[in-house]
């Protein structure tokens, strides 16, 4: 049920986008945020219970990497975006959810099957193999989202605290750092994700067989 839940969420996010893509062109593009930017926090925000199916061992995954994958979006969709109304306007927006949903439908069509028995060895494949551009340009498109939203944390001050002793806390300079961790965060995702597909797909070809 709960991929089920979240398959219809991004189905729906990504058929909103594209037929108003078409629509009404790049315009559409701006108000991106607006149009679908309540139903993505919702399906964001229900994503977190993946952190305790793994806990429990509902789902067969390791916690670190899924947590990073988490983190990433959390940060970049409430913390930068939600609380900038002027980030919410970039084009980088738009294209940073149309990746986002790309790789979730996908997931949770491949995880839906897969829990009641169903393979595909197409949709195994694809579900393997798609994450392998996706996903840097994910993590290219927040960090991008991030560094257009430094200004606007710059002079809005969000955030941002004044604390005793003369010490204040820029959160400017948090998200710096956190762009670096970002790209690291990045590197171990990637190595793991693709010893999973390694090993999913060796395995898969012998299922078929028995």
């Amino acid at each position: 049920m709960y991929y089920l839940i979240q398959f219809c969420g991004h189905s729906w996010i990504f058929t909103n986008m594209t037929v108003r893509f078409f629509s009404f062109g790049k315009d559409s593009m701006v108000d991106t945020f607006y149009a679908i930017g309540l139903v993505m926090q919702l399906c964001q925000s229900v994503s977190l219970l993946e952190l305790l199916h793994i806990y429990v061992g509902i789902e067969s995954n390791h916690l670190l990497p899924r947590f990073l994958q988490l983190t990433e979006r959390v940060i970049v969709l409430f913390m930068v975006i939600t609380s900038q109304e002027e980030v919410q306007e970039k084009y980088v927006v738009c294209v940073l959810f149309i990746f986002w949903n790309l790789l979730d439908m996908v997931r949770y069509t491949y995880s839906m099957l897969s829990v009641i028995g169903i393979s595909y060895a197409v949709l195994t494949w694809f579900s393997q193999t798609l994450w392998m551009p996706i996903y840097p340009l994910c993590v290219l498109a927040e960090a991008f989202t991030i560094y257009q939203s430094l200004p606007y944390f710059e002079s809005f001050g969000t955030y941002s605290t004044k604390m005793p002793f003369d010490l204040s806390i820029c959160f400017p300079y948090v998200l710096k750092i956190y762009l670096m961790m970002l790209f690291v965060g990045m590197y171990f995702t990637y190595n793991h994700l693709y010893s999973e597909r390694r090993d999913i797909l060796r395995v898969f070809p012998n299922k078929k067989k028995m």
